[in-house]
């Protein structure tokens, strides 16, 4: 069994920690937390050993009441790899506590890529992790262009592609956020950080992004144009992308027109928080115009980069081959409508 801490309890860090407690082949040892809060309490009410994140806090979290099993760096030092889901920029000042301890760790998108040894995407390099000390999860976006990216590569060849992301403004309960009433370029300098991002895990791929942030919450679409190498028939693309466990193509009949409408399916199925772990792409979008594939997709900024965050605790540990890690992480957290 793997043991597995997480640094950071809070939108990614409580999802990671949930999927991680159903792994077959893991063990959670510990969350930390840098204040008590609800998450603080949610995680001790889930049987989840609670660690301070700031020592000099440790009173903070006797006086509300919550039980806490000891520091951050008792946690990293128990723990085979520690799952960095800190605030932007907060990852980078925790590299030097897990390399004082030797143990590997994961960062997300926020960090820099220069942070790490190798950027992550299950189905794009899950083999260029294995056995690296720093790995960085790449963003959601990026996790769900990669996603796309990979088997039109493999199959099809990419001469070029190009996507605009309309992004959410924030997340539901990033109250700082907002409200806003605004539709900005975001950035408005070209591309957006994406495509480099992208090139991360595809450093040959020719890849370009704009951005559009709006006020909305719930999920990101993008708009997409990969100009192919092969011309295949649309009918050939949608059963492609079809055979990808991680995409999702939304049939006509089911009505859903929105990101609301996929976060309602998702309740309705009984996914934990309304999660969405999937690129949710709309069939009836998939269109060839001479080479030029086009299409939309909708990505769950909370959720879509948990089952990479949990291939690559094995890709780093040597513990699963990708297929293997895939597979067990599906059926574990139910990935696959």
């Amino acid at each position: 069994m793997s043991k597995v801490a997480i640094n950071g309890y809070g939108t990614i860090g409580k999802r990671v920690a949930d999927a991680v407690a159903l792994q077959p082949d893991m063990e959670l040892v510990g969350v930390a937390k840098t204040r008590p809060n609800h998450e603080a309490e949610t995680a001790v009410a889930k049987g989840y050993p609670l660690y301070a994140a700031i020592e000099e806090r440790l009173p903070l979290f006797e006086e509300a009441g919550i039980e806490v099993a000891g520091t951050v760096e008792e946690l990293v030092e128990s723990a085979d790899i520690v799952v960095d889901c800190c605030p932007s920029g907060i990852g980078a000042d925790n590299k030097a506590l897990y390399e004082a301890y030797d143990t590997p760790a994961l960062y997300q998108g926020g960090e820099s890529a220069d942070l790490v040894d190798v950027s992550f995407n299950a189905r794009g390099n899950f083999e260029q992790a294995e056995g690296a000390d720093h790995v960085r999860v790449v963003s959601c976006n990026t996790t769900g262009l990669s996603r796309l990216l990979a088997p039109l590569q493999e199959e099809y060849g990419v001469k070029k592609a190009r996507v605009t992301l309309v992004r959410r403004g924030g997340d539901p309960g990033q109250t700082s956020r907002g409200p806003i009433n605004d539709i900005l370029p975001n950035p408005v300098t070209l591309p957006s950080h994406h495509g480099p991002d992208v090139n991360t895990i595809f450093p040959d791929l020719a890849i370009d992004t704009l951005g559009m942030k709006v006020p909305a919450t719930l999920m990101h679409t993008h708009s997409v144009n990969v100009q192919l190498e092969e011309v295949p028939t649309e009918e050939e693309v949608k059963a492609l992308l079809a055979e990808e466990s991680r995409l999702f193509l939304i049939p006509p009949e089911y009505d859903i027109d929105g990101a609301g409408k996929l976060k309602e399916f998702a309740m309705d199925r009984d996914r934990p928080r309304a999660d969405i772990w999937e690129n949710c792409i709309w069939e009836e979008s998939i269109s060839m115009e001479d080479d030029d594939l086009y299409l939309f997709q909708a990505i769950h900024q909370e959720s879509d980069v948990i089952p990479e965050n949990v291939d690559a605790i094995r890709a780093v540990l040597g513990t699963a081959d990708r297929e293997a890690s895939i597979e067990t992480t599906n059926e574990a957290i139910g990935v696959g409508f």
